[in-house]
């Protein structure tokens, strides 16, 4: 931590896309000729904090005047039940209480998705699906998508707390999200987000995000003090069965297809999510 500039935390640092934006702080600010990992330990202090422990929050936060919030299954047990759910959603309004009460905290970036959006009985019907969109609780029970209905409370409630405290904060919710060695480190979240899979598809709702390009965006909305609401963030809209095939194959081995497997048909599906919102935030991003 370097007591010249303010402050950050990443909470959780340990999952996936924690480690990513952790790994984006570093590099903007340490100059890129220097690469001794003192200098990198010389900037940050380590946490163990249990999100469940109001205590280990505020311990924390102590001195940060930002949040990148990212509650995500890091322990491997995956989203089966109410119970977890629950225990998401108590999370995350005890993090967002111990933002109220941290001097000087100036923005929450909350990490969520866009399970908590797309999950609607008759969203066919819709043309366009964009940040105004919420997953619909009763639906997500009806089908079991636990993990969707974990990220729609668990952002609602934050969202809630959030403006009865008149907190400054900005959800960004991300596609299924891809990157090095995926499947080996987010495991249970890429396999929750991936259930019902094939009615994402069919309704023109599955897209997938790098994660590189995700941690970027968390970094932006955080350094852009126009950001607000929510902000649908994704690299493309899997609307082929060429790109479904190319996302599963990134996903490999969580997924498996026979190694000589070839595409049936041509059948493009609808594109019914937006992200405007997103194009301006990450103008002159390049992303390959």
């Amino acid at each position: 931590m370097d007591n010249q500039k303010p402050s950050v935390c990443v909470l959780d640092a340990s999952t996936y896309v924690g480690f990513w934006i952790l790994k984006g702080l570093l590099s903007r600010e340490i100059v890129k000729k220097i690469r001794e990992m003192k200098k990198v330990e010389e900037r940050l202090l380590v946490f163990t904090v249990d999100v469940l422990d109001y205590h280990s929050i505020i311990v924390a936060l102590k001195g940060c005047c930002a949040l990148f919030c990212c509650l995500d299954d890091s322990d491997g047990y995956g989203y089966d039940d109410d119970t977890t759910v629950d225990l998401e959603v108590r999370g995350a309004i005890n993090v967002v209480e111990a933002c109220a009460q941290t001097h000087g905290m100036q923005k929450i970036v909350f990490n969520s998705s866009l399970t908590a959006a797309v999950w609607r009985e008759n969203i066919c019907s819709e043309e366009e699906v964009d940040e105004r969109s919420w997953s619909d609780q009763a639906y997500c029970r009806k089908l079991k998508l636990w993990y969707a209905l974990a990220k729609t409370l668990t952002e609602q409630a934050a969202w809630a707390l959030a403006m009865d405290r008149m907190l400054n904060m900005v959800s960004i919710n991300a596609g299924i999200v891809v990157g090095p060695s995926v499947a080996q480190h987010n495991p249970c979240s890429t396999m929750s987000y991936l259930k019902e899979a094939a009615q994402m598809y069919e309704n023109g709702v599955l897209a997938f995000v790098d994660v590189s390009f995700l941690a970027e965006v968390h970094i932006r909305a955080f350094e852009n003090q126009s950001t607000c609401g929510r902000y649908f963030c994704f690299n493309k809209i899997v609307n082929t069965e060429e790109e479904a095939v190319k996302l599963v194959r990134s996903l490999s081995p969580l997924i498996f297809l026979p190694p000589k497997y070839e595409c049936q048909g041509n059948e493009v599906q609808s594109e019914r999510l937006r992200n405007k919102k997103l194009n301006k935030l990450v103008e002159g991003f390049a992303y390959e």
